[in-house]
């Protein structure tokens, strides 16, 4: 029977010759989007390791986030207020000349309503080599004699500084001896007019530096002499254990310093203030515990002799690394008071440090009475 008859068997289709490039065509042939993501496998592996590097940085931020959230929570022990041993870090303009004496005036009933027994003023700073120029404090025995007059119990210290040549090549170099020698002049010579102490801050100082330790210790031999304060601005303390030298490694600035290093520095001064602000912290809760956990670190290794003083922010800046929203007074206070309350509720030697004075604004005042004061 042939096929026009319609009755016969459907005609069998020729075999179709491929190759392994040659897509089958009809219903069964996958798309071209398709065809293309299965011949790019390489593009699927970038996905997923672009997002097991994002998952490595965030998930730990995230839970460090969760972790100072929580840290502050819950209310601080009766008692942790002032034990009046505060202190205020000072702009240069009272030694300068620019300062008169109804601004003493003015500043003395003001501290009249604080707990602040140290004024850190700012009477330098430093030249590389450790000199220091007495044309940089022309009017520091005026100050400090009318702070004397009207305020009898409050010390005056004179705030010196300068930058370390640790991440740059200008600076001061602490491994040079001739240096370290000519700050302990420095120190004798501004101690000789008048102040009651010597507070450093030199910055930025690596974790660890045996230089700097070795500065401490000479200085701390003359000031024990002469009856005086020395006193120091310290980093911030690893959040966690050898957190600084990661960062150092991944941003060039280790900015922290060891638990153990803290330990050593407050054991070779009088009194020590953290400077707990620049925290990079996004929130006021976040910062507030971070505030606390720092608080919690430095009593652990500071001894009850040494004055333990944690700093608070005076001053509006909005960069990276600080926050003005979050950065405020009263989460620095509260943040305080809770790693008090949790580490040593009975501290004496232990108070605040407000920087700076020539920023600070009415609700910064208010905040720190209110809060620390009472």
């Amino acid at each position: 029977m042939n096929s026009d008859s319609g009755t016969g068997p459907d005609p069998v289709e020729p075999e179709r010759a491929t190759t392994p490039d040659a897509a089958p065509e009809g219903a069964d042939a996958p798309p071209e989007k398709e065809r293309k993501r299965r011949g790019r496998p390489w593009v699927r592996r970038t996905r997923r390791t672009a997002l097991a590097v994002v998952l490595i940085i965030l998930l730990p931020v995230l839970a460090s986030q969760i972790a100072l959230r929580v840290n502050y929570t819950g209310d601080p022990a009766e008692g942790t207020y002032t034990r009046n041993k505060d202190a205020i870090w000072l702009g240069h303009a009272w030694v300068d000349g620019r300062k008169k004496d109804a601004d003493v005036t003015a500043l003395v009933q003001d501290l009249g309503t604080t707990g602040i027994r140290d004024l850190y003023v700012h009477s330098g700073p430093l030249e590389h080599d450790g000199t220091l120029p007495k044309s940089a404090y022309p009017r520091a025995r005026w100050f400090i004699d009318a702070i004397h007059r009207a305020a009898p119990g409050i010390r005056v210290q004179a705030w010196l500084g300068d930058v370390l040549a640790t991440e740059s090549p200008d600076g001061m170099r602490l491994g040079r001896p001739e240096t370290r020698a000519a700050i302990v002049t420095s120190t004798r010579q501004i101690l000789a007019t008048g102040y009651d102490g010597v507070h450093f801050d030199l910055e930025p100082l690596h974790s660890d530096d045996g230089d700097y330790l070795t500065l401490l210790d000479d200085l701390h031999a003359l000031t024990r002499a002469q009856d005086a304060q020395l006193s120091i601005a310290a980093h911030q303390i690893d959040p966690l254990p050898g957190f600084h030298s990661f960062w150092g490694t991944v941003a060039g600035h280790p900015k922290w310093w060891s638990q153990k290093f803290f330990g050593q520095v407050a054991r070779r001064v009088d009194q020590i203030a953290v400077m707990s602000y620049d925290t990079m912290q996004p929130l006021e809760s976040t910062y507030g515990g971070y505030v606390a956990q720092q608080t919690s670190l430095a009593l652990e290794v500071t001894p009850e002799s040494t004055d333990l003083l944690m700093g608070m922010p005076f001053y509006h800046e909005n960069r990276f690394g600080h926050w003005n929203h979050a950065e405020t007074v009263g989460a620095a206070v509260r943040g305080v008071r809770l790693g008090l309350s949790r580490t040593d509720a009975d501290r004496a030697n232990f108070g605040v440090a407000a920087y700076v004075d020539f920023a600070a604004t009415e609700s910064d005042w208010a905040a720190y009475r209110s809060g620390w004061v009472r």
